[in-house]
């Protein structure tokens, strides 16, 4: 008997276009599943890979403004995800970081969650929301405060509903167990790493590219280049845009947006990445390990897993890890680089790289999603032959 899967994405908008949506994608080339979203703008979007797949959502899709942001309608969330019908699948899976997991499910149905990150705002991110939001001050920031405690019950709540986890970096697997107390597997997202080409020769440049956002931390990395007066490139649209134009100085090229193939270009030739971000896994730093780019990186969360310091892995190191988001960390890991960089070998970063190529996902996922169906399936015959005997 063939087996039917569903598989439970977030949301589906052309703005959404993250590491999140890079596992759908390679899901749906190997597994015959039938998607489901809270929201889908993609499925009329004809440069989208989705163009004209039958993709189920929630009531959400007809409310206003729904495509430039669903998490407006953060209070529904929980609500909607869970009026998805999925009574007829065998097995659900879903693709989590804000609800997904928390469709419901039979006991005959195995549900196997890949979570990128347990609900960020909800727990890590909680005081720097509140901080950083209109909402999270007066009479409204005490509502705020107590939806975020109802979300938090309700993550819990439907962590219970997930059979077998998935995380996408260690640093996801005891968020995990921290927060639900649930063991996971680790299985690194895909990197499309033959999208660049590798170059052993390097340009006197370093190189950010990043959407400029906050938590990116790219006015960070502006400042710290500041002081050390060396040439940097920076890559990227977003908010922050013109705060980061008017605080570079000449040493500095804010390029804005730039196409796929002049990003290729300048991380093949960049002299090292620089990123600053705190991520639970983080995919530029491996693209740029792909190029036989070296990576100074802020040395928490995924970075700290994907990127080998030179200064304790000698000639196998790929980069410099710096262990705090401050302009001076960023200034000493640029002088450490200069220090140790005659230790790094491109070939090296490159080979490094090739651990999270998509044919290594493909093949942990299958085999992990095989093995937790055999398993699944021996625990309800114990326990049908239990009841049975009772």
């Amino acid at each position: 008997m063939k087996l039917k899967y569903a598989l439970v994405h977030e949301w589906l908008t052309p703005e959404a276009t993250g590491g999140s949506e890079l596992v759908v994608q390679e899901i749906l080339k190997h597994i015959d599943a039938d998607l489901y979203a809270l929201i889908d703008f993609e499925s009329v979007n004809p440069k989208s890979y989705l163009y004209q797949r039958k993709i189920g959502t929630t009531f959400l899709q007809n409310f206003p403004f729904a495509r430039s942001g669903v998490q407006k309608y953060l209070p529904f969330l929980p609500i909607a995800i869970e009026q998805l019908d999925l009574r007829n699948y065998d097995i659900i899976l879903s693709s989590y970081h804000a609800v997904a997991k928390g469709v419901l499910t039979s006991p005959q149905q195995l549900h196997i969650c890949y979570c990128h990150a347990p609900m960020r705002y909800v727990w890590d991110m909680t005081f720097d929301y509140l901080r950083d939001s209109r909402a999270g001050r007066g009479i409204s920031g005490i509502l705020t405060r107590y939806l975020l405690h109802q979300l938090r019950q309700w993550d819990v709540i439907s962590s219970n509903r997930v059979d077998y986890f998935i995380a996408n970096s260690q640093h996801t697997a005891r968020r995990i167990w921290r927060c639900y107390r649930r063991s996971a597997e680790v299985i690194y997202p895909p990197v499309n790493v033959d999208r660049f080409s590798f170059a052993s020769q390097k340009q006197d440049f370093y190189l950010t590219v990043s959407r400029l956002v906050g938590y990116k931390k790219i006015s960070l990395i502006v400042q710290a280049f500041n002081q050390l007066n060396l040439p940097l490139v920076v890559i990227g649209s977003g908010a922050e845009l013109k705060q980061i134009q008017k605080i570079a100085k000449p040493n500095i090229q804010v390029l804005g947006w730039q196409p796929d193939h002049v990003v290729e270009q300048y991380m093949q030739q960049a002299k090292a990445f620089i990123y600053a971000a705190y991520e639970d896994f983080g995919i530029a730093p491996v693209e740029a390990q792909a190029c036989g780019t070296p990576v100074i990186a802020y040395g928490a969360g995924g970075t700290s897993e994907t990127v080998r310091d030179l200064r304790t892995s000698g000639s196998q190191g790929t980069g410099i890890l710096f262990p705090a988001q401050t302009e001076a960390a960023i200034v000493e890991a640029v002088h450490a680089f200069e220090q140790y960089r005659s230790f790094f070998q491109p070939e090296i970063a490159r080979f490094h790289a090739l651990k999270f190529h998509p044919e290594v996902f493909q093949e942990r996922y299958l085999n992990f999603i095989d093995r937790a169906y055999q398993d699944f399936q021996t625990r309800l015959q114990i326990r049908l032959d239990s009841l049975k005997s009772s």
